[in-house]
């Protein structure tokens, strides 16, 4: 079920009446049959790779909590085996079968094994994230192990963040759902807000850039190196809205409960360095790979040399987290290359960006293309398009081509992007919403109408003509 679709239209109010009517103790059960019937609107079969990772790590955690030593690590070293195992199963098993049979096959083999007719199921890489995080803080004595297997049901299952996250720790979200949260007004109109600001990222800006992006990047070879470069641009704020849309609206949705997950996104743009940006993009998932690989390797504590290593190791399987083509193995290379420049030339840290002053502009900028660059790989189907898409860029620059946009449309997409720029600077320290929550009423309530008048007028005249999935959906 899409959050930017009717069905979540009627979904969304329905379960969050059915929520409050119900309860304390049955609450709960309200929102683990709300959050199954969310998941199994994409592939219902795949519910039960759900409930077997749900059942793994809950008895995982059952007896880690009591053992000691060798025991306990072996209880852990199962429960990980198990939920990767999983994840490269589906996620992995046919790109190896492919590479094998590409080695096979230039000296005149069969593969020795087929590929399997697999579809990876939605979300799969954050809800295994999820789960693996409370085993090991039950195993690291950070939280106690959940007693209560419906409650660590619906941590694993809860339906805002089930598909595309963000990836919370159990000392945040699971602790929330053993509190009865009672209807409060003003919640609910900020949740809302959250969830409209989604919305608007995602159908008006996302959605109307994807309509050029998706078909330069389709032929990348009949466009000139100028459509390839926008198309570039366009895609970097695509990703962008996209995935902070979403979990904006899945942040949304949870407030109006009465629970809080946690900022995934923070103004990433703006960064004045690739360490900086990644402090501030899919905050839920770097600060994931820091906690669980970068300081178990030693982080920081070694020298330098053995920090880049570890650097350099995190951003590989950043890159293969994402998904099972070469692509993505050179973008988390590039942003590995990228931090591990920074931190040989000595900057990247916090002592650096308040130094930064009136360079931050440019070293934004530079922050923002060096993403871009790696960004042709994210996006590009093949690593030989990229590399084309690359190449035309540099020497084949030519004139500029608008493919599924017209003037008209190119001019309201800047216009669209200046804007979203704006308001993340005017509301670097206080979000445009609250500064709005403190004028008079007549002129908050006009803000809304005319937010509600843009949002309509732009969605429904747009090039895109129908709900498009959230690109992270295929992680």
């Amino acid at each position: 079920m899409l959050f930017n679709s009717l069905e979540f239209a009627v979904f969304f109010p329905l379960v969050t009446l059915l929520y409050f009517l119900a309860p304390g103790p049955a609450r709960v059960f309200v929102l683990l049959a709300a959050s199954c019937a969310f998941y199994m609107a994409f592939v219902p079969a795949y519910i039960l790779i759900l409930f077997g990772v749900i059942l793994v790590d809950y008895m995982a955690g059952r007896m880690i909590e009591p053992a000691a030593g060798r025991k306990r690590q072996l209880i852990l070293g199962c429960s990980i085996v198990a939920n990767v195992g999983i994840l490269a199963f589906f996620k992995y098993f046919n790109f190896f079968q492919a590479n094998v049979a590409a080695v096979f096959g230039s000296f005149g083999h069969a593969a020795p094994f087929p590929a399997l007719g697999i579809i990876l199921p939605i979300g799969l890489s954050f809800h295994t994230f999820q789960s693996m995080s409370y085993t090991l803080e039950v195993y690291r004595g950070h939280v106690p192990a959940e007693r209560s297997l419906p409650h660590f049901a619906l941590y694993v299952l809860f339906y805002p963040q089930l598909v595309a996250g963000p990836i919370e720790r159990p000392q945040n979200l699971l602790a929330q759902f053993h509190t009865t949260h009672r209807f409060d007004l003003a919640r609910c109109i900020e949740g809302l807000r959250l969830m409209a600001t989604g919305l608007f990222k995602k159908i008006v800006i996302a959605d109307r850039l994807a309509v050029f992006v998706d078909a330069t990047y389709k032929n990348p070879g009949e466009h000139s190196g100028a459509t390839l470069l926008l198309a570039t641009y366009f895609f970097a704020i695509q990703i962008y809205c996209d995935f902070s849309g979403y979990s904006d609206i899945a942040r949304g949705a949870a407030r109006v409960m009465g629970y809080e997950l946690m900022l995934n996104f923070n103004r990433p743009y703006f960064a004045t360095s690739v360490g900086d940006f990644w402090r501030r993009w899919h905050i839920s998932l770097s600060t994931w790979f820091r906690d669980y690989v970068y300081i178990p390797l030693g982080g920081s504590r070694h020298t330098v040399p053995r920090r880049c290593v570890n650097l350099l190791i995190v951003f590989l399987l950043s890159g293969v987290w994402h998904g099972a083509n070469w692509t993505f193995v050179v973008w988390g290379l590039l942003h590995g290359a990228f931090v591990t420049a920074e931190v040989l030339a000595g900057r990247g840290g916090s002592a650096e960006r308040k130094k930064a002053g009136g360079f931050a502009f440019g070293r934004a900028l530079l922050v923002f293309n060096l993403t871009a660059l790696a960004w042709v790989f994210f996006r590009a189907a093949s690593v030989a398009d990229a590399a084309l898409i690359l190449r035309r860029i540099a020497t084949a620059f030519g004139s500029l081509s608008l493919p599924g946009l017209s003037t008209l449309e190119l001019t309201v997409a800047l216009l669209l992007i200046a804007a979203l720029f704006l308001t993340e600077h005017l509301g670097r320290e206080r979000s445009v919403w609250s500064r709005l929550a403190a004028q008079p009423r007549w002129v908050r309530w006009g803000a809304y109408y005319l937010f509600a008048v843009a949002f309509l007028a732009l969605a429904l005249t747009g090039p895109q003509h129908q709900a498009q999935p959230f690109i992270y959906f295929q992680f």
